[in-house]
């Protein structure tokens, strides 16, 4: 019972520190203080500017040589993909509306690495959480933009099977892929930055995951939640409980321990992308049914999140 207890103590002290910021961005916004205009400028700054820097100063400050492992990279890439296809076929068997498979698909499967995702990673694992937490994103995010313009291009009669410029537009133009990039040879190469970089870089990194929950926090908006309730839990549940699960059972029995096994169940355990509301909204999908799910995948996900890495330390998996 004190080592399940222990086990737990841990596991909060993960998620518990997302979870306050949270809250505080749903109190801040309702007592006033947090704004719609200070959230939408805070979101595109963190998009824009913060993040990439925090990912830069990661990558290229860390020796990749060591921490990232090709077999994990291709293992989350294809994982991931599988996932995909599995929701793929629930959606077609179990979601009458054929313009909400797309949102209900791109909700239960894309996760919100970029922020919560890599909060999870260097709560747990430190500098060398969020370095390889940093690469993760990197494959990662290339293909959940790939397979969210597949799934809601096909399930809108409104658009073409596959609009090839909305996708290399928001695969070259994004700020992240493009800040990783640009890191990696300084990672490979070893070459060290100048101090004027790191340290005004390092202000800007250092306000990427407290803005980032603040505004995400600010952001739920729950009275909505009525609305779509079954194709908001078929999501939820989805991203919530099957893809975590099907990820990590898939990790362990391919040998990942460790950081690595860590790494693969918090970043699929992290909730609904903040981005899958705004890619539904600009490719036609339902948007009321994407804020949905991220609201509920948000707050479920410090919950899931704690029992996963609980279980994992207890099975001694991950220490």
């Amino acid at each position: 019972m004190t080592e399940l207890l222990a086990q737990l103590h841990y596991s909060f002290s993960i998620t518990g520190p997302i979870f306050l910021m949270l809250g505080l961005g749903i109190y801040l916004k309702r007592i006033g203080m947090l704004t719609e205009a200070f959230i939408e400028t805070g979101s595109k700054l963190v998009f824009n500017l913060t993040l990439p820097a925090m990912l830069f100063l990661s990558v290229s400050r860390s020796n990749i040589s060591e921490i990232g492992n090709p077999d994990l990279l291709l293992f989350a890439l294809a994982a991931n993909i599988l996932t995909y296809l599995m929701f793929e076929l629930l959606a077609k068997r179990t979601i009458k509306q054929k313009i909400d498979r797309g949102v209900v698909v791109q909700g239960a499967f894309r996760a919100n690495t970029g922020i919560i995702g890599l909060a999870y990673a260097s709560n747990a694992f430190g500098d060398n959480g969020l370095a390889l937490g940093s690469l993760y994103v990197a494959v990662i995010t290339v293909a959940y933009n790939i397979l969210a313009v597949i799934t809601l291009s096909r399930s809108n009669p409104n658009l073409p099977s596959l609009n090839t410029r909305f996708l290399l537009r928001s695969i070259i133009k994004n700020p992240l892929i493009i800040s990783i990039i640009c890191a990696l040879p300084f990672s490979i190469f070893a070459i060290p930055l100048p101090e004027l970089i790191t340290k005004s870089g390092g202000y800007f990194a250092g306000m990427t995951l407290p803005l980032a929950l603040l505004c995400t926090g600010a952001s739920l908006n729950f009275n909505q939640l009525r609305q779509e309730p079954a194709n908001t839990q078929y999501a939820s549940i989805g991203k919530l409980v099957i893809a975590p699960l099907f990820i990590t059972l898939a990790g362990i029995g391919l040998g990942f321990r460790e950081l690595e096994l860590g790494l693969i169940f918090l970043m699929s355990a992290a909730p609904t992308a903040a981005a899958s509301y705004v890619m539904a909204r600009n490719m036609g999908g339902n948007a009321y049914l994407a804020a949905n799910i991220i609201a509920v995948t948000t707050l479920g996900s410090i919950f899931t999140s704690s029992l996963g890495i609980t279980l994992l330390r207890t099975f001694n998996y991950v220490n």
